[in-house]
């Protein structure tokens, strides 16, 4: 009879499974450095001689992906547009999440639940809706009305989250506040928003890396280049280099200028997110 337990623990399936998730890990980290690496590469040795470091250092492919492509208006359009969604998204959550927490009340369960129900929609779904309802108020190709979908559509996400972060507080340091007469918008900023930081910045990163990338919503909602996001940007950048002669060189520093500022985040905030969503997890 076989045994999957072992001496430390750990079982045959957990070895496999921690196997599996390494390889994942090492085949993404070597796409991203071979993308990297024929960023600064001339585009037909990239094909040519896809290991090999011939005509390496050709920091030119990004002047030219920046230049061509209209990236500069373009990050100044994205910084702002998620940097704004996302800090008004934990400003609307956090309130709404530490009293759906904190409220024993029947209503309370059904609205997580509602806010639970709205993460599986899928976008593409109600796109045609959000259309007509933006463009009866005026707000078709508009920052602002990219702005309003952004928070409305991370909003259940968000909360959700928040939910289970505020939930998992000791409650007892509130109460000990109530004794000493503190109301609950006063305990609720002086003692759980300080408490729930670092849920708090799991939730703004989060929300700012994924909607750093978001293309759909931009794609449907925003006609002209002066206002177009990134992901918008590098999609204009590769159908004129459809036309013009595909230069691989520029489009791969294309791809890396949209990936590399959130891959740079990540990987310096990585164990504040973790670590955020694993104290959310469990009372």
């Amino acid at each position: 009879m076989l045994r999957f337990s072992s001496r430390d623990g750990h079982g045959l399936p957990h070895r496999v499974g921690v196997g599996l998730v390494w390889l994942l890990a090492i085949f993404n980290i070597g796409v991203l450095a071979w993308m990297g690496l024929a960023a600064l590469r001339e585009h037909t040795a990239i094909f040519s001689d896809p290991w090999g470091l011939s005509t390496f250092g050709e920091f030119g492919n990004f002047l030219k992906a920046w230049d061509e492509s209209g990236f500069g208006a373009a990050t100044l359009n994205t910084v702002v547009l998620v940097a704004g969604s996302a800090v008004v998204l934990v400003a609307i959550s956090a309130p709404a999440a530490y009293a759906l927490a904190r409220s024993g009340t029947r209503i309370s369960g059904v609205m997580a639940l509602f806010f639970a129900l709205g993460i599986g929609i899928p976008v593409q779904v109600i796109v045609i809706p959000l259309f007509v309802m933006l463009e009866n108020i005026g707000l078709i190709n508009s920052l602002v009305g990219l702005f309003i979908l952004y928070v409305a559509l991370s909003l259940p996400f968000t909360v959700f989250l928040l939910t289970a972060f505020f939930g998992s507080l000791p409650e007892e340091v509130e109460e000990a506040a109530a004794i000493d007469g503190a109301g609950p918008l006063r305990t609720f900023l002086q003692i759980s928003l300080p408490l729930a930081r670092g849920g708090l910045i799991t939730a703004l990163l989060l929300n700012a890396i994924g909607l750093w990338n978001e293309t759909f919503l931009a794609l449907v909602f925003i006609q002209d280049t002066d206002l177009q996001t990134l992901p918008l940007a590098l999609l204009g950048f590769m159908q004129s280099q459809q036309y013009s002669g595909s230069d691989y060189g520029a489009l791969f520093a294309g791809v890396c200028i949209l990936v590399l500022p959130m891959l740079l985040l990540y990987v310096w905030l990585g164990r504040r997110i973790v670590e955020g969503m694993t104290l959310g997890a469990v009372k």
